[in-house]
């Protein structure tokens, strides 16, 4: 996997790949009105809802979402096998992927191992290659998350999710290539026990854990990757050579999703527990004050950092870098998305105007697969698919 102490350099790389791939910038633009509801070039389409029901035992929990969407899964895991294999031709990662992949990673928590099981079963893609698809978010995601306090003290969540980096660049259509092919695989779920919602999600069919959700009238939970020299690599290779003491992130929000009862209870858990890679949860709740972002190692917090509306204080943005450092130079949205919530004021937020801060580039960009808003107050939750039209930076 790529050291995360590389990144600026690979990122510098790109940038002149792409400079010479595209027409020349501006890849940034002033803040965007007017863009919600979703409309135009940046809007690729809507986001299907299906069901997940608890009730089931976990093997078959996921088998009427997966016959929709094996042939698309597929698609990613083949060209997933194809960028392994122009490294390493001689088939042996995919060999080793597998045929031991399932048995050096072990047993995984709760429902997660029986769930692989049955997506492997019904779209007939070896476990190991279903395990891979599971484990690969550890790694390679780039993402913008907002909360937002309004002057009534009523708050939203927003998020772009952002993916795969290094992961394969077209140069005949300009996007990366697991960028596109996670569009139609991006599903929003409803998570039932009872007949119940326990919880909503927008995640990837085939993807067991989460990185997007709320538990409505509770609190809602996105996860951004944090790049770390002690990253995500180290945790899985610790793993592999049996130390299993650290939490998947993605199975960690799945976990705190589906049994935290509060926003307090979550806050403790994502806090706390031991995990295995490198990760900022921002958290949201259900009243004034209770919105987070929690930076973690892969051990311990090292800094949450809150809203405060009395001491002005009205959102909190979280990209992939730490609020104390300053972003990499070629990968700024933290300072596009600050300047535009500012521009919008406190007063004006709503889900038409962070949806106009996330269609903004650079803060829309060429890694962008879905934007989602979440009211945990109201009980709504919206996803929709993206493009970012040339001329628009890679990440």
């Amino acid at each position: 996997m790529l050291g995360r102490s590389r990144l600026p350099f690979v990122l510098l790389a790109v940038a002149v790949t792409c400079a010479v791939a595209q027409d020349v910038p501006p890849w940034t633009e002033d803040c965007r009105k007017s863009t919600y509801p979703p409309s135009g070039p940046t809007y690729r389409g809507p986001v299907p809802w299906y069901t997940i029901n608890l009730d089931l035992p976990p093997y078959k929990r996921w088998h009427e979402l997966m016959a929709d969407k094996a042939p698309a899964l597929k698609v990613i895991v083949n060209s997933v096998k194809n960028m392994v294999n122009a490294f390493v031709p001689s088939g042996k990662i995919i060999q080793i992927v597998d045929q031991k992949l399932p048995g050096l990673l072990g047993n995984f928590p709760g429902p997660f191992e029986e769930e692989m099981k049955g997506i492997a079963a019904v779209t007939d893609i070896p476990l190991g290659e279903i395990i891979s698809f599971n484990i690969f978010y550890e790694l390679f995601s780039m993402c913008t998350s907002i909360i937002t306090e309004d002057k009534q003290g009523h708050l939203l969540h927003g998020r772009n999710m952002d993916f795969g980096i290094f992961l394969g660049w077209n140069i005949n259509n300009h996007s990366w290539v697991i960028t596109e092919e996670l569009k139609p695989l991006t599903v929003n779920l409803d998570f039932r026990r009872n007949n119940k919602t326990v919880f909503k999600s927008s995640s990837f069919a085939g993807y067991v854990g989460m990185l997007t959700g709320f538990k409505p009238g509770l609190f809602s939970l996105t996860l951004n990757e944090r790049f770390s020299t002690n990253g995500g690599y180290i945790g899985v290779l610790e793993w592999l050579l049996g130390k299993k003491d650290a939490m998947w992130i993605g199975f960690i929000i799945r976990s705190v999703l589906e049994n935290s009862t509060s926003y307090e209870e979550a806050k403790n858990i994502l806090t706390k527990t031991k995990i295995l890679a490198p990760a900022y949860f921002i958290l949201g709740g259900n009243k004034s004050g209770e919105g987070c972002v929690i930076t973690r190692d892969r051990k311990q917090a090292l800094d949450v950092y809150e809203l405060n509306p009395k001491q002005g204080r009205w959102y909190v943005v979280q990209t992939n870098y730490d609020r104390w450092k300053n972003p990499f130079f070629l990968d700024d949205r933290r300072t596009p998305t600050k300047m535009c919530l500012n521009r919008t004021t406190q007063k004006n937020i709503s889900f038409a105007t962070i949806y106009d801060v996330l269609s903004t580039k650079p803060v829309l960009n060429k890694l962008t697969v879905y934007t989602a808003l979440m009211d945990v107050t109201k009980g709504q939750f919206e996803t929709y698919l993206r493009d970012c039209p040339d001329p628009c930076i890679a990440w």
